[in-house]
């Protein structure tokens, strides 16, 4: 942090590319959190964004060059005094000339001198993406211990499409905040693994306009597959109804409504899984009978409506391993959202229901109160079927996904 002032100290740095202009957001979303942003664009990025507008977000001059402000010795000072570094676009020049070691404008020395995490996001064509030279540089970032995060698939220049998106700016500021709050949040060790992970609520349908749900906002579904992909594991998310603006990068979304609808695509990816997460918020209930027009109020007010439990998706999957239809290997998590009553607390609650699931691991969320559904941050705790237990302490719910999947990479078999 900066010693004057405690603010954390940003390093942003820009590529040429064209979605250089994105990056504003990012230098919006720290100048606003109170961090002090400075910002180097390389030579090329300033053909698509000038120094002018990178000067008025962040509040900081701009250079490219070694030899400005020499007095100053920017290019150590600024990669020695920072707290975090995101070079956002990262072009398939910038990262082979940083994983060459190259010094040959700020931004790169500036690099060298970085001892803070550093956050690289990949944004180009997908045949360049793809290219082995391409691939081999970030595998050598990577083993500098540097973050690089996937690119996103979709609209690139022109009218291609594919892998090689720029991630949201959204998304790229969280990652950032979480190797602020832990710097070894997001280690590259779950490449390989196959990850199925079930997001937000289910909505049952009363009549064409009206449903029966809950709280649930996916966050913290979503937070465990944007930190599960940037560790390397194949995610899909099985999504219901959430309030993210926007997918994670590299992850596949499959979009349900129903829970039926969840345990049919939960129960048929399994199978090729080797870590499955139950995060969603299922609702207990539907009805039994849907309405095919809107339900009025009439002179009698409602009518009762009939309900029926709806699946138990966890333990369906449990006993699918049990009997054979899941490697019995995979590792199989589920989520408890609790309240305490007159029979006993949240944890008692959570307790209970490890032993009816079954699962390998159980996380328990007190909600209500503000708690746990659609907030930031989470807290709670983490059963394992060995009966230990591990309290996670409140923080943003991208930490308590690194927190929850560091757990779940002991377990997974290396076979």
């Amino acid at each position: 942090m900066t010693a004057s002032t405690g603010r954390r100290r940003i390093l942003v740095g820009v590529g040429g590319g064209i979605a250089a202009y994105k990056v504003c957001s990012v230098i919006r979303h720290f100048t606003e959190a109170g961090d002090d942003v400075h910002v180097v664009p390389t030579r090329s990025a300033l053909n698509f964004v000038g120094a002018a507008t990178f000067e008025a977000l962040s509040g900081n001059p701009v250079r490219t060059e070694v030899f400005e402000d020499v007095d100053q010795v920017a290019h150590v000072k600024l990669g020695q005094e920072a707290d975090l570094v995101v070079i956002a676009p990262a072009t398939a020049d910038l990262m082979a000339r940083a994983a060459a070691g190259r010094a040959d404008d700020l931004l790169t020395a500036s690099l060298l001198t970085a001892r803070c995490p550093v956050l690289f996001v990949p944004a180009m064509h997908t045949e360049m993406w793809e290219h082995p030279a391409t691939q081999a540089n970030v595998a050598t970032l990577r083993s500098f211990g540097t973050t690089v995060m996937r690119p996103a698939s979709g609209r690139l220049t022109g009218r291609d499409s594919g892998a090689g998106r720029l991630p949201d700016p959204q998304e790229i500021a969280l990652v950032g905040e979480l190797l602020l709050d832990s710097p070894a949040a997001l280690p590259y060790d779950l490449h390989g693994v196959r990850m199925l992970i079930s997001a937000g609520g289910t909505r049952e349908p009363l009549d064409p306009v009206r449903y029966l749900g809950n709280r649930s906002s996916g966050k913290q579904g979503y937070a465990l597959a944007r930190v599960a992909s940037q560790r390397g594991a194949q995610v899909t998310v099985v999504a219901g109804a959430t309030s993210e603006p926007g997918d994670p990068a590299g992850v596949e979304i499959v979009r349900v409504a129903r829970a039926t609808e969840l345990e049919h695509e939960m129960t048929k990816r399994a199978a090729d899984a080797d870590v499955v997460i139950m995060s969603a918020a299922v609702a207990d209930f539907r009805p039994v009978a849907v309405s095919g027009s809107k339900i009025k109020k009439g002179a009698k007010g409602p009518a009762p409506i009939e309900l029926t439990t709806n699946p138990d998706i966890l333990r369906s999957l449990v006993e699918s391993r049990d009997n054979g239809h899941i490697p019995s290997s995979a590792v199989i998590v589920g989520f408890a959202a609790e309240t305490g009553d007159e029979t006993g607390g949240v944890l008692d609650h959570g307790r209970a229901k490890l032993r009816r699931k079954g699962c390998d691991l159980l996380v328990v969320n007190a909600v209500g109160d503000g708690k746990a559904f659609g907030t930031e941050d989470n807290t709670g705790w983490l059963l394992s079927s060995d009966g230990s237990e591990t309290a996670l302490p409140l923080g943003s719910k991208s930490l308590m996904a690194s927190r929850i999947l560091d757990e779940v990479r002991a377990l997974v078999s290396d076979d």
